[in-house]
């Protein structure tokens, strides 16, 4: 009987149209607009399957990089490796046909995928800053981060994404295919007041927290090294650190402005115009944004990080970039060198000189010089 109600719900949701995209193109868009779309699908969906594929084998073959700091990036390479391959493959697809041929059953399957890995993805992003913030400003003290708290993370991120985008296949707004007829999406044009209320409930958790959460942490990373930059001015490491971290966050944030702002941006301004009238093809460039950020993020946050890139180097080269002296201590103790317990924030920031912690400061970010420096570069496998 449940099962009745919600076919007769989805049946309702995508009732036909006089310009029906499940049954062929929208007339007034000429068949080379799907054509140019299609192609940048393919690109974009080829780059990033092809990084991100090689993200999560380099992190299979290399035991160096299976640490709690990496969970979350590897977390990110596969939830962007998931919505390239059922919102990018399925783009590119439904382009070339100029309408989304698979039916009306795969447009809800298809929109809530891509929205729920895109959530995750975003999320992952957030929780990537606060570990960061975690590793080098020690907020709680003597208490490090270990495997269960990255699981911890790991598990936040999978349910919050579902608990905010499930809603639409039970019935709060719904899943529906967009205004150029060839991808799926939440339904930003609904005038029905419980469909705007998840709209505002959808930006807030999954746009407005995790900004907020992502400019606090590296807010907080950032104040801290500038100020250990100014009490040890005169020493050259001391300022190094500072614009190497500085520039690091800067990509991160307009990374993460440019792939989803377009995307909340619009759906806001929809939801409270719902009734705007938008080119199809201009409404389809948030959401193609949002799918390029499974290109850049591998770039970002896995091939700038010295310690994957050396292990994707050493992946298709063979060759370890240590001296041949190393090689002995760092294949006794596989996966327990300094540059992986750390990462690339910590390693950067041990290199600053010692700043004596206030005792009645114990949450403020403490002595980076307790973090050890990299030493060995070896990806044991």
């Amino acid at each position: 009987m449940s099962m009745l109600l919600l076919g007769g719900t989805v049946d309702n949701w995508l009732a036909p149209i006089d310009d029906d995209p499940f049954v062929g193109p929208i007339k007034n868009i000429a068949q080379w607009n799907f054509t140019i779309l299609a192609l940048l699908m393919f690109v974009v969906t080829s780059l990033s399957l092809t990084e991100n594929f090689l993200v999560m084998f380099a992190t299979y073959k290399f035991k160096q990089l299976r640490q709690p700091l990496n969970y979350i990036i590897v977390n990110l390479a596969i939830a962007d490796f998931l919505v390239s391959l059922t919102g990018g493959l399925i783009s590119f697809l439904t382009n070339a046909r100029g309408y989304f041929f698979l039916g009306r059953w795969a447009c809800v399957v298809e929109g809530f995928a891509v929205t729920f890995f895109g959530i995750v993805a975003l999320w992952s992003l957030a929780i990537l800053s606060f570990e960061r913030f975690f590793v080098i400003c020690r907020p709680l003290g003597n208490i490090r981060l270990q495997a269960k708290h990255a699981v911890m993370g790991l598990l936040f991120v999978w349910i919050f994404s579902f608990v905010w985008t499930f809603p639409p296949v039970l019935g709060w707004n719904r899943y529906t295919v967009s205004k150029i007829g060839t991808t799926c999406e939440p339904d930003w044009y609904s005038s029905n007041i419980t469909d705007h209320s998840y709209i505002i409930t959808l930006f807030s958790t999954c746009f407005i927290l995790p900004l907020g959460l992502i400019f606090f942490c590296y807010g907080k990373l950032l104040r801290k090294l500038r100020k250990v930059s100014v009490s040890h001015g005169r020493l050259a490491n001391a300022r190094k650190p500072e614009r190497q971290v500085t520039r690091m966050v800067i990509v991160m944030i307009i990374a993460f402005m440019v792939a989803w702002t377009p995307y909340a941006v619009f759906a806001i301004l929809v939801t409270i115009h719902p009734n705007i009238e938008l080119d199809p093809r201009l409404a389809s460039i948030p959401a193609f944004f949002s799918k390029t950020a499974a290109v850049y993020n591998p770039i970002i946050y896995v091939f700038m990080n010295r310690q994957f890139r050396k292990c994707i180097i050493q992946l298709f080269t063979g060759i370890v970039a240590v001296p041949e002296s190393n090689l002995n201590q760092t294949s006794e103790r596989p996966g327990t060198t300094a540059d992986s317990q750390t990462g690339e924030m910590a390693a950067i920031a041990a290199r600053i000189p010692v700043s004596p912690r206030s005792e009645d400061s114990p949450t403020d970010c403490g002595s980076f010089a307790q973090l050890p420096i990299p030493e060995n570069k070896v990806c044991p496998m």
